[in-house]
């Protein structure tokens, strides 16, 4: 592959894949760099689910991996594109010998998305912001500072990473973010937020920041913005920390935001405007879960349910 995918785990043989698309298929330098894009992509993910090898991987993290790519803002044609590379890497190790089955033999791209994803309880949310830990990470002022913001003000990943310093309105108690369309919205926040957002500003990004940080509230170890991906794997290490069976993406921090406050008796115009949708349909989805909500209470309290 075009200068081989560096950081793939190099048991997923992605220079032999390449060598056969571009000798035995014939496929346009093109194709085979979105194919490498798209495989590198599949192997670290599937690296974080515990497995090192295409054979260790199954139908289940595939179709995790496919509600992962949409987690992360695909269009639904980069996400069938996806589909189709793992398919014909698939097909490719069969004929190799190096795997026996075809996890991706009944792998669908799903035509419909799930309204919601799972959304976390109060006390999941709390377990899963709990769990940063300088004892055992140097970054964990980062993390928690990070997890609180991204629960805190309900936002969308992109809006996560992009985050500036200067956005924090520690006065105020505002989160000044740019939504879609670079429409601004401010977001009150709660004081845990503000108070690991300034811990983390005053002991730990300084010592990160090496003039690459564009005033990017928050780094990498490299004093560099974090990626979606980036963003996503500290997500998910601390969901394996704290043990959370659900699958939990970035977005679900900002639906159990929404949801929260709906629970707790939020105006849906109020929760709106927090979320920056520009219309209120598109916040009644979380009205659907509301009503779940109400419907447990209501099982669970009255004496006749």
């Amino acid at each position: 592959m075009t200068g081989s995918a560096p950081d793939a785990p190099a048991g997923f043989l992605l220079d032999r894949f390449a060598d056969f698309l571009a000798v035995e298929q014939g496929s346009s330098p093109r194709t085979a760099e979105a194919y490498e894009r798209d495989l590198t992509r599949f192997a670290i993910y599937a690296s974080t689910r515990r497995a090192t090898t295409p054979s260790e991987v199954g139908t289940r993290v595939l179709r995790e991996y496919v509600y992962h790519l949409k987690d992360l803002g695909l269009a639904p044609a980069s996400i069938r594109r996806n589909v189709s590379a793992i398919r014909t890497y698939y097909r490719f190790l069969l004929a190799e010998g190096i795997v026996t089955k075809d996890p991706s033999e009944r792998l669908e791209t799903p035509r419909r998305w799930r309204t919601l994803p799972d959304v976390l309880t109060v006390e999941e949310t709390e377990r899963l912001i709990a769990t940063p830990s300088l004892a055992d990470d140097p970054m964990a002022l980062r993390d928690r500072a990070l997890l609180e913001v991204a629960y805190g003000a309900g936002l969308r990943v992109s809006e996560w990473i992009s985050l500036g310093v200067r956005d924090v309105l520690m006065d105020e108690g505002l989160v000044r973010v740019f939504g879609k369309g670079s429409k601004e919205r401010l977001v009150p926040i709660g004081r845990r937020a503000l108070g690991a957002v300034a811990l983390y500003v005053r002991e730990l990004r300084p010592k990160l920041e090496r003039g690459a940080g564009k005033g990017v509230l928050f780094l990498n170890s490299r004093g560099k913005p974090l990626s979606r991906m980036s963003a996503w794997r500290i997500l998910r290490k601390h969901v394996d920390a704290a043990a959370l069976t659900k699958r939990i993406s970035p977005h679900t921090l900002r639906h159990s935001f929404a949801t929260h406050l709906l629970e707790g008796g939020a105006d849906l115009r109020a929760v709106q405007e927090m979320l920056g949708h520009a219309d209120i349909s598109t916040t009644q989805i979380y009205t659907h879960v509301d009503r779940e909500y109400l419907r447990s209470v209501h099982k669970q309290f009255h004496p006749r349910a």
